[in-house]
């Protein structure tokens, strides 16, 4: 689907003695982002620029940029791109810039605000949201280990296993692999086994473990 910040970061660079801080927060709308960008420049009071971009909802249905008192279209709409091209949805950066002394030119800038940004993502925890479905299965203890085998193979996530009378287990399976996992099931289990389908989801990795949107 497309990836959003599960945890927000801060990275600094210099370039040519010009300091640019980038700061990267997960928000959901146009007035948490202005909150945000509102508070970085409160916080921010004596830089010269607080350069800003953020986009919000599905196939970044809402974005905003803005390049505070640097040369148009050399700051927010470059840092903008970063999140663009970088796929990412439903986030804000602003970008601080302490004034080294030394003009960068109007391409210089725009490299530095694009470095600015992707050294923020870098420091932020980025996560992919995808689509699956939440599934849970019953199967008895003489077909549990082809099932544990098909569910290893396919790197479907286990959320839990309940060993009882019989093993039940729920699961969340990539929804393009849906059918395909239906079909397995039924084979290595000699139709003893069904996959019932709970709900469809979102969900994504974030190091290593798998949580739900």
């Amino acid at each position: 689907m497309y990836k959003c910040i599960y945890e927000g970061g801060t990275a600094e660079i210099v370039e040519k003695k010009s300091r640019f801080i980038c700061h990267v927060k997960p928000v959901e709308t146009e007035e948490e982002a202005t909150a945000f960008i509102n508070e970085k420049k409160k916080e921010y009071w004596d830089a010269r620029h607080n350069c800003s971009a953020f986009v919000i909802g599905p196939n970044a249905s809402l974005t905003r940029c803005s390049d505070d008192g640097e040369p148009a279209g050399t700051a927010g709409r470059p840092m903008l791109e970063v999140l663009f091209n970088e796929g990412i949805e439903n986030a804000a950066v602003v970008v601080t810039r302490y004034f080294g002394g030394v003009l960068l030119g109007t391409g210089g800038l725009v490299r530095a605000y694009q470095a600015s940004v992707k050294a923020g993502l870098a420091a932020s925890k980025v996560v992919e949201k995808l689509e699956g479905v939440r599934a849970s299965l019953a199967a008895g203890y003489t077909v549990v280990g082809k099932l544990l085998y098909i569910f290893e193979k396919n790197k479907y996530t286990v959320l839990s296993s309940t060993y009882e009378d019989n093993v039940t287990f729920t699961l969340i399976i990539p929804k393009e692999e849906w059918d395909k996992a239906l079909k397995e099931v039924a084979e290595a289990s000699a139709g003893q086994c069904e996959l019932i389908k709970e709900k469809d989801c979102v969900y994504g990795i974030v190091n290593g473990e798998v949580i739900e949107f």
